[in-house]
């Protein structure tokens, strides 16, 4: 494949992830996306209440029953732009990772966001930005990632346009250009401004919010009569703006300055066609990554990608692990056997699927930006490195401060093999971290985690995909620190110290309140204590 054709291929694909406090309508949303993509021909509400479709990106059981995301998966639908004037014929490539919303997933969330290029930060209308957000937005502008402003749930009461922008620029420094502003007030939204064209996007609502909602567009003096001085504070407001230089700038968005606004519904359908066009047209398309050692692959280099995500369990008649991988450069080909840099050992890619939720399909040929499923993935992990000679290995993804822990257990000896099989698939998944040592043994090993509902989806896993019942115990350990062989043995002869290994082969040393540590680090000062990288960095 010439460089000029994976260029070409380049150029179409957008490749981004939603960020939101738990509870924004982040899965609603991503719903109403693939429904404007013509990808479901109905949304459904989490609980697919009255016999609709249930969302296609939360398929656990457990995140049906809470209304919320507590893993990643990935969505891959095209999309022909009317603003860029695509082709139908070859239309842009949408690559949507959904992450999860509650915070106690933070870790897998990091991963996520290692793999796109920009972001939608969705807001709810009422609550502003909220503590996860604001969490997830600094791990963006850290990556120098992009990020796109959807100001959701403008159907119910809420805060004005205005008090959010400002709202915003204060507390996190981002300068929001809106695209289109909403005409109606927080709790009866009837349409959108374009603020480049100065025209009226009137939408009409469908039953439940099922079906895309139709848009009728009107020119300035039509929408003055029609919608009076809802139409006349949305205009007003949009001079405002611009006389506060408040319009998009390309190169300011892209440097991390500005971030382009959008007013929506999710669960009316309401702006996320608009939503859609935005990101085609801005959002930057994929691009090169350096490599460990600081030398850059470019996009049209030989292939290479990262596994950012481990997954099995998705579907109860499949017992496999998909390994999600970021196409970095040059042309995927499935069957091709490339290079795995952590092992140095060929590896073959026979199964490679395009994922939709949890529905799947086979995937021939893939391009920078795409995400693409490798079945039966044993021996990779998140961070793991895949490629085509010459060599590259990008830098791995560092594991979390854990923050909870507790030990796990069989109840019955007979399901003992069980047990150690789910163990380590969860651990290779990276859902906890798993910590052992010669005197818990691998009966009782400990699981670390950054929020304690990750202990909840290990045994709600370990149940429904191994029919393993366990007993969960917390431990009264508060941190954890990196420490080497030589301080393993002064460690362990403190009290309210533990020392354990991680399947990584880091040793950490787990301690019960920071006084503690404090204490020790006093007192021995050649013991070697290293923090580990903070859920927030």
């Amino acid at each position: 494949m010439s460089s000029e054709v994976i260029g070409r291929e380049v150029k179409r694909r957008r490749t981004f992830a939603i960020i939101s406090h738990p509870d924004a309508g982040k899965s609603t949303m991503t719903e109403a996306l693939a429904l404007h993509a013509r990808m479901i021909s109905e949304a459904g509400a989490v609980h697919g209440k009255g016999g609709r479709r249930s969302t296609v990106s939360d398929w656990m059981e457990m995140e049906k029953a809470r209304g919320i995301s507590v893993s990643s998966t990935a969505l891959q639908f095209k999309y022909a732009c009317e603003a860029t004037g695509d082709d139908k014929d070859f239309p842009h490539v949408i690559n949507l990772v959904d992450t999860p919303g509650h915070s106690d997933f933070s870790e897998d969330t990091y991963r996520v966001l290692t793999a796109v290029d920009a972001a939608v930060m969705l807001i709810d209308a009422a609550k502003g930005l909220e503590p996860q957000t604001l969490k997830l937005f600094q791990v963006c502008r850290h990556r120098g990632i992009p990020v796109i402003t959807v100001i959701n749930k403008w159907d119910r009461p809420g805060q004005t346009p205005l008090e959010l922008i400002d709202e915003i620029s204060e507390r996190i420094g981002l300068i929001p250009t809106p695209m289109f502003l909403p005409v109606g007030i927080a709790g009866d939204f009837r349409g959108l401004l374009d603020r480049r064209t100065g025209d009226y996007v009137k939408f009409t609502r469908t039953a439940g919010g099922a079906k895309i909602a139709p848009e009728e567009l009107l020119d300035a003096d039509a929408t003055a009569q029609a919608e009076g001085d809802a139409w006349t504070a949305a205009a007003e407001e949009s001079e405002l703006l611009s006389e506060l230089g408040q319009d998009h700038d390309q190169e300011m968005f892209l440097a991390g300055q500005t971030s382009p606004m959008i007013f929506t519904s999710a669960m009316l359908n309401f702006g996320v066609r608009q939503l859609l066009e935005t990101l085609v047209e801005f959002a930057p398309p994929p691009r090169g990554r350096e490599s460990i050692d600081g030398v850059a692959r470019e996009v049209t280099d030989p292939f290479s990608a990262v596994v950012f995500k481990v997954q099995a369990g998705m579907d109860s008649s499949h017992r496999d692990r998909l390994a999600y991988m970021r196409i970095v450069s040059g042309e995927f080909e499935r069957g091709m056997v490339v290079n795995h840099a952590q092992t140095g050992k060929p590896f073959a890619t026979k199964y490679a699927q395009a994922v939709f939720g949890r529905d799947r399909a086979t995937v021939d040929t893939a391009y920078p930006g795409d995400v693409v499923g490798l079945v039966n993935a044993m021996t990779l992990a998140p961070g793991d490195t895949l490629y085509l000679d010459p060599k590259v290995q990008y830098p791995p993804i560092p594991s979390f401060a854990p923050e909870h822990f507790s030990s796990l257990r069989v109840t019955t000896a007979d399901k003992y093999k069980q047990f150690r099989k789910a163990i380590d698939q969860l651990d290779a998944e990276g859902v906890v971290q798993v910590l052992r040592n010669d005197i818990r043994g691998d009966a009782s090993p400990v699981l670390a985690a950054v929020g304690p509902m990750q202990f909840e989806v290990v045994t709600a896993r370990m149940k429904a995909e191994f029919n393993v019942d366990t007993i969960i115990e917390p431990l009264g350990y508060a941190l954890a620190r990196r420490t080497d062989e030589a301080s393993v043995a002064e460690l362990n002869r403190q009290r309210g110290v533990e020392v354990f290994t991680r399947s990584d082969g880091a040793i950490l040393a787990l301690f019960s309140d920071k006084w503690r540590l404090q204490y020790i680090e006093k007192e021995h000062k050649d013991l070697h204590l290293e923090p580990l990288v903070a859920a927030a960095d």
